[in-house]
């Protein structure tokens, strides 16, 4: 369908080669072709015919050869999909003079050698990332993960001030977190997981407002979690697993009221669990895994009524299981293994599910005959009561007696 300056022929079951005459009508400003099987190459001079065009869509086609250099001619694209295809060499350095562009969708081809930049996930692409992408101000989002990139996070990324979807997880960067990365306020998501960033978390990054999915999992990150940090009170989702994070998780845990998925495993944090944990109404997954926490489980977590997934599992965490966690229906996975809790597993809501997988090397746990532990002979925590009311009429009892004698 041609309509004024548009061509939009996207899923319209189109195979061999584009014209190449539709790379010459100066006047369009939008082609769509993706969602065919369209093969060949582009022309060569791809771009220099095309002042007007702003956006370029050919994605899930066939389309090989090289990405011309030319392309950066159509200097007015704010939109440039080249995804799902065939396309192999270099990226073209020239696409850093797109100013205008806003998004780049290049994954999922055969590309290979220094990254253009932009949106190249799973491309096996190596190299340093350029610090001339800072030059790209108009980009919203920027994903470059699952390549073999190395080298440092450059400062120039702290230029890009529209960006909202920062994307660079699964490389080989190393280094620590540009402070510039603060100046991103317009930051929705940002993604620097399984690398080998090492040093402090800038505090900075709680002004960040705006920023809803904040992940730094699998990296050598050390000291405090920055308190900054949870100011963040919309934020969705939080992984700070795998690192070297040290200090005890404060109070103001409980700010987080919007979060969903909040993943502190892995690393060196020591002290009791707050109570204001139970704050977080709206998590599905807590995982507290593999810290030095000791002390109760808070009964708070019992107020917890969205939750599905919580593991507490390889602390120092004693007392017993909160008979009030049985309040969480919804609960699909617990795993509180290798602590010391004692007493009493409870048996109702989704306890009924559980095996004793869930419970493994604690200190003195009793429960039903499925958990193949000690049957409880009555709660402990009964028990305790009773002997607390009879070591008190004892007391009393001869404490009158040695009244009466005198």
């Amino acid at each position: 369908m041609k309509k004024g300056n548009i061509i939009i022929l996207g899923q319209s079951n189109l195979s061999g080669e584009i014209p190449q005459s539709i790379f010459n009508i100066s006047k369009l400003q939008s082609i769509g072709l993706e969602l065919n099987r369209l093969s060949g190459n582009l022309p060569s001079d791809i771009g220099l015919w095309l002042p007007n065009l702003e956006s370029l869509l050919t994605g899930a086609n066939e389309l090989n050869g090289i990405i011309p250099s030319s392309i950066s001619k159509a200097s007015k694209l704010t939109r440039l999909d080249l995804s799902h295809n065939l396309f192999n060499c270099n990226v073209p350095t020239t696409l850093g003079d797109l100013r205008h562009l806003q998004l780049l969708d290049l994954e999922f081809n055969q590309l290979t050698n220094d990254p253009s930049i932009f949106e190249l996930a799973n491309c096996r692409i190596k190299g340093m990332i350029p610090s001339e992408i800072g030059n790209l101000s108009n980009l919203v989002a920027l994903v470059l993960g699952n390549n073999d990139l190395t080298g440092t996070l450059p400062n120039t990324l702290g230029q890009l001030r529209k960006i909202q979807r920062l994307g660079l997880y699964g490389t080989k960067i190393e280094g620590t977190i540009p402070s510039s990365f603060c100046s991103l306020t317009n930051l929705v998501e940002l993604s620097l997981s399984e690398n080998k960033l090492f040093g402090s978390i800038p505090s900075c990054l709680g002004n960040l407002s705006s920023l809803r999915n904040l992940y730094l999992g699998s990296n050598a990150l050390t000291s405090k979690i920055p308190s900054t940090l949870w100011s963040l009170v919309d934020i969705l989702r939080l992984n700070l697993s795998s690192n070297v994070l040290t200090g005890s998780l404060l109070p103001v845990i409980g700010n987080l009221k919007h979060i969903i998925w909040l993943d502190l495993s892995k690393n060196q944090f020591i002290g009791q669990i707050p109570s204001t944990i139970g704050q977080l109404r709206s998590i599905e997954s807590l995982n507290l895994t593999q810290n030095g926490l000791e002390g109760p489980i808070p009964q708070s977590i019992s107020d917890l009524i969205s939750l599905k997934s919580l593991q507490l599992s390889q602390n120092n965490l004693s007392g017993i299981t909160p008979k009030s966690l049985e309040k969480l229906l919804d609960l699909e996975y617990l795993n509180l293994s290798f602590n010391k809790l004692s007493g009493e597993i409870p048996s109702g809501g989704p306890f009924v599910n559980l095996t004793i997988a869930s419970f493994m090397q604690n200190d003195a746990l009793c429960g039903a005959s499925r958990f193949h532990l000690r049957a409880c002979n009555g709660s402990r925590h009964g028990i305790s009561q009773i002997e607390v009311l009879l070591k008190y009429i004892l007391s009393l009892i001869a404490s009158l007696a040695i009244a009466v004698a005198l």
